[in-house]
């Protein structure tokens, strides 16, 4: 089934809900979807509700929950589990709905004033009417980028990573910079080489809160590997016939990273899931 997002009157009854806090959704063996209607009737502490859109034609409600919350027979798992383990047009729905259950959980009161919002009819806005602001759901681009040098791709680790893992290098877009000035920056930051050629490939709605991944090829320009401390456990050149562990196979690093072998090596070239 196919997503599509919409903006749904919480007024009108049935359809299906999904249950989220905190970057997780409640789940069960039959998935994520619940019928609205019975999940309504549960002793459930419901924060907030939003009409997000379709899943095939079925209407689809974003229920905001307590993170004490708890429902038989189901757990709270993240979205990236459904990033790297779900269908695709699952996580598309599931990626929506957490951007938006993040912007109602930070905007019922002003940013600006403090005062208590309430939801626009018809519009996915909060409104302030003691100072008269609006809020919209607001998205953060990041970059990430794979380096190269012919048959050789540059590949780092954080702390932060699983035990071996190697993958390419990230970082958010700062105020008043181009995606193209963030790849240059971070790549010159992180581990203190040049780049040129920038080529754009893909992106993806990422896991983290407001997040979407734009992805890049770009060629090595000059320099030697110097680390940037606390972020940057190891980085070093590998062949593209020699590579260590890497990134889950779902993610955007890894598609960076399969493209270019897949390119080098004259191999069936793969697509972003």
């Amino acid at each position: 089934m196919v997503w599509r997002n919409a903006f749904l009157d919480p007024a009108q009854a049935g359809g299906w809900a999904v249950l989220y806090s905190q970057q997780h959704f409640l789940a069960d063996s039959n998935g994520v979807l619940f019928p609205r209607d019975w999940v309504k009737r549960q002793d459930l502490p419901i924060i907030g509700e939003q009409g997000i859109g379709h899943f095939g034609e079925d209407a689809v409600y974003l229920l905001q929950l307590k993170p004490s919350a708890t429902l038989e027979g189901c757990t709270w798992q993240s979205l990236r589990q459904f990033m790297l383990q779900g269908e695709a047009e699952t996580f598309r729905m599931l990626a929506y709905a957490a951007q938006i259950g993040t912007w109602y959980a930070e905007h019922r009161f002003c940013g600006s004033c403090g005062a208590p919002t309430r939801q626009l009819p018809g519009e996915r806005a909060m409104r302030c009417d003691s100072c008269e602001s609006q809020h919209y759901p607001r998205i953060s681009p990041s970059m990430i980028v794979l380096v190269t040098r012919g048959d050789e791709i540059l590949l780092a680790r954080s702390p932060r990573f699983v035990t071996g893992v190697y993958s390419t290098l990230a970082g958010f877009v700062e105020p008043g910079e181009s995606v193209e000035h963030c790849v240059a920056r971070e790549v010159r930051e992180e581990v203190g080489v040049e780049v040129k050629n920038l080529h754009y490939i893909g992106s993806q709605g990422w896991p983290f809160p407001h997040s979407l991944m734009l992805g890049f090829h770009a060629e090595y320009a000059g320099g030697d590997i110097v680390m940037q401390e606390d972020e940057i456990e190891d980085a070093r050149w590998f062949r593209v016939d020699d590579l260590p562990p890497l990134p889950a196979s779902r993610s955007i690093a890894r598609h960076l990273i399969d493209l270019y072998v897949a390119r080098r090596l004259g191999l069936p070239e793969p697509s972003l899931p």
